[in-house]
């Protein structure tokens, strides 16, 4: 049953027995600053111990989408339940791990410390706080880095130690906020393979990504945020299909280098249109036409 409350000048619905079957669950979920719908009903269902990512361009509300979640953010309107409790239940949030998009680690702190200092919010005190911090530092592969401080990390040794705080106490679900963001190959090969592994421990992952690459090779289920809305919301392999299955094709953007003339006449051919110097357009009527 809904029971419509005040939650500060607009009105938010609380739900009362909310599914436990999803780790986190919205429905019709709006964030407005003025006359700007940052989130317009958005309304998604995350299986508990999915790989799930939530795939959109920058600009498109899915930070604002996670800071609701996690009441960093006041909502404007709708539902919302973390572990089948309302996200206003301080609760809700005790299972939760996080790692913030453009995070900083005090300097002054190596690897080590940081998972001390994160643990201890969250409630982690003496030999449990040191277990969990070296088995969370092994995981990540950052053990024998763990006394440096974070100013002699790289990005990726950064986001890594930020993916071992976020696996202390072992939460229920993970909300990574663009974990390979500004990360070299070689980094967002490891992030990549540490989050698998926290995947395959049964933990819930939710990932906010504007790269298509990233989540198709991490997640299972996916939806498209586009300006504050769901626009898609399926498996990878349903996705990757759906605008196929439209019947009118796919319109696809391609940046390469300069163009050869001889190179445009052959795509021209196939129905190419020049969008730049280096950037042309085609309507491709299935996959292996992106392949082609």
């Amino acid at each position: 049953m809904l029971d419509a409350v005040r939650h500060g000048d607009e009105r938010i619905a609380s739900t009362e027995g909310a599914s436990l079957e999803f780790a986190v669950s919205t429905r019709g979920l709006g964030k407005r600053y003025g006359p700007i719908a940052a989130l317009d009903g958005v309304s998604l269902d995350v299986p508990r111990g999915s790989c799930f990512g939530l795939l959109g361009p920058n600009g498109a509300g899915k930070s604002t989408l996670v800071k609701c979640l996690l009441s960093i953010v006041r909502p404007s309107g709708g539902t919302a339940t973390l572990l089948g409790r309302d996200i206003r239940d301080r609760e809700s949030r005790r299972s939760i791990g996080y790692l913030p998009e453009g995070h900083r680690f005090p300097k002054y702190l190596s690897g080590r410390g940081v998972c001390h200092y994160f643990g201890r919010l969250s409630g982690l005190r003496g030999a449990e706080l040191r277990r969990e911090t070296e088995e969370k530092l092994a995981i990540v592969g950052m053990s024998d880095r763990a006394g440096d401080r974070v100013t002699q990390y790289s990005k990726g040794m950064k986001q890594r130690v930020g993916l071992a705080q976020a696996m202390l106490g072992d939460p229920a679900v993970i909300f990574l906020d663009e974990p390979t963001d500004g990360v070299d190959p070689v980094g967002r090969k490891a992030v990549r393979e540490v989050i698998r592994s926290i995947c395959a421990r049964g933990c819930t992952v939710f990932l906010n990504s504007h790269l298509l690459s990233e989540v198709e090779m991490i997640c299972d289920r996916v939806a498209i945020l586009d300006r504050g809305r769901v626009v898609a919301h399926d498996s990878i392999e349903g996705i990757r299909s759906l605008a196929f299955r439209s019947g009118t094709g796919v319109r696809v953007a391609f940046r390469t280098g300069s163009i050869p003339d001889s190179v445009w006449s052959a795509l021209s051919a196939r129905g190419a249109e020049r969008a730049g110097p280096s950037e042309f357009v085609m309507t491709l009527d299935d996959e292996e036409g992106i392949g082609e």
